[in-house]
């Protein structure tokens, strides 16, 4: 069947990594870093008090990009994103009710110490137990949710996760919560400063309670998107 009121829209599947639970075993603070998504819950039918993607329609006078970050800043108050990379096009026709729609998906990062203010319908979910999503967005989450793990492997995109300056131990969190399965802390800074991804700024996090010798801070050497080794590959242990 012909659809002539096809309409175009953006999604955005933005992550942070940020701490739920409180098991005192997962150290600091007593929670578990966790790779989170921001999600909205929906007020009105269709699928009323499902979760959805921040997004919606294409304007006449915009293009992909300026529209994913618009429907951040109106339907979430998210504007500041460290990363923003256009992900994957989904158009099944029949992905939502009539009319069609197809969307753009767009990966968004936001750094582990921002704290966007958010409205009440919104709130962040851990990856790893996602409530019930609208339409198709559980498989948006799930393509962006690959190819931020793929990136980590062959890029700096950690940048966009990590605050300004970092320990190795806090970043080797942000490596985990975002790949899923464990890191070793030596093995992820000899390859990355290999690389010249981080660089040491010379400076020394506070001592915490229970003393011992202040951790090295560091900082990534770029704050854009750059290609480290097209080959390299971070695999789960085995």
């Amino acid at each position: 069947m012909p659809h002539s009121n096809t309409i175009h829209e953006s999604l955005t599947a933005v992550f942070q990594v940020r701490r739920f639970g409180s098991d005192v075993s997962a150290g600091r603070n007593g929670k578990h870093p966790e790779l989170a998504v921001l999600l909205w819950e929906r007020a009105l039918d269709p699928q009323k008090g499902t979760w959805s993607l921040p997004g919606g329609r294409l304007r006449d006078d915009e293009d992909l990009d300026t529209s994913a970050r618009r429907q951040l800043a109106e339907k979430v108050d998210v504007r500041e994103l460290a990363h923003l990379e256009q992900l994957s096009v989904f158009s099944a026709p029949d992905r939502v009710p009539a009319p069609r729609r197809i969307a753009s998906a767009y990966l968004g990062l936001v750094p582990l110490t921002t704290e966007p203010e958010l409205p009440a319908d919104t709130t962040w979910h851990p990856v790893s137990d996602l409530p019930d999503m609208s339409f198709d967005h559980r498989t948006v989450v799930d393509h962006a949710r690959t190819r931020l793990a793929a990136k980590l492997s062959y890029t700096n995109i950690a940048f966009a996760l990590a605050p300004d300056t970092f320990t190795m131990s806090t970043l080797r969190e942000i490596y985990c919560a975002a790949l899923g399965y464990d890191v070793d802390t030596t093995n992820l800074q000899r390859v990355l400063t290999r690389r010249k991804v981080i660089t040491p700024t010379g400076a020394t996090a506070p001592s915490g309670r229970a003393g011992g010798r202040p951790a090295a801070l560091y900082r990534f050497t770029d704050s854009g998107l750059r290609v480290t080794d097209e080959f390299a590959a971070l695999r789960p242990p085995t």
